[in-house]
């Protein structure tokens, strides 16, 4: 069974080759460049991802067109910058595989930096850890959901996710997934997967101002889904 892989792209050159080289056999990864300066496309290829082009700038914008160049039946999502291990994967499809849940999402743990891969600065800001963590309970508190992470590794079925007919194109988006499908009634899951510190700067979480504009798109999700 072929399984597809998003990956929203933005100048991560450096990061690819690792991130690539350890897909796992049977995982198609489709590398969206989301208009990226550093030849991210050219690498991408080479390492034997398919690329799509997404000029509108916009991580969901990017995991959108991700989604709509998909083919398989399953489909995931993860970034593209070293800081998740592809070769993880099963841990979020194999729930959705087999039946037990509609939506997992990888919680990230911290992790030292492996031998072979680039690294950068530290694994989880502060800024960063604790914007999560309010999100995350304020998802439990309005819409039901048992997540402790919002974390960008998850699995769902490619239909059943153009089904909920998500329209956020910015830093909304993977929330969004996760309102839409509590309140279409998916039976939604986590599993634990290594955190490690990205390559290069990180365009959300590397800036205070980055986590807070984030922090504002996902905020607005939800005040959309309470009305």
């Amino acid at each position: 069974m072929q399984i597809d892989v998003v990956l929203a792209c933005l100048n991560e050159r450096e990061a690819l080759p690792w991130v690539l080289g350890r897909m796992p056999d049977g995982y198609r990864p489709i590398v969206v460049d989301n208009g990226s300066t550093d030849d991210s496309a050219r690498v991408a290829a080479d390492h034997g991802a398919l690329v799509v082009s997404e000029p509108r700038r916009g991580f969901g914008a990017a995991c959108h067109a991700g989604l709509l160049a998909a083919t398989a039946d399953l489909v995931c999502f993860m970034d593209a910058d070293a800081s998740l291990d592809p070769r993880q994967l099963p841990r979020v499809t194999g729930p959705v595989a087999d039946g037990v849940a509609d939506l997992v999402l990888g919680r990230r743990i911290p992790r030292r930096p492996r031998s072979g891969r680039p690294v950068a600065g530290s694994v989880w800001p502060m800024h960063a850890r604790l914007g999560n963590a309010v999100l995350a309970r304020t998802l439990r508190r309005r819409a039901g959901v048992a997540l402790r992470d919002l974390g960008p590794m998850r699995a769902c079925r490619r239909e059943a996710l153009l089904g909920l007919d998500l329209t956020d194109r910015r830093f909304g988006y993977p929330l969004e997934m996760v309102v839409r499908a509590a309140a279409a009634g998916w039976r939604i899951g986590e599993c634990d997967v290594d955190y490690l510190p990205r390559s290069g700067r990180s365009k959300v979480t590397g800036t205070v101002r980055g986590t807070f504009r984030a922090i504002g798109d996902m905020r607005k999700v939800l005040q959309d889904a309470a009305t």
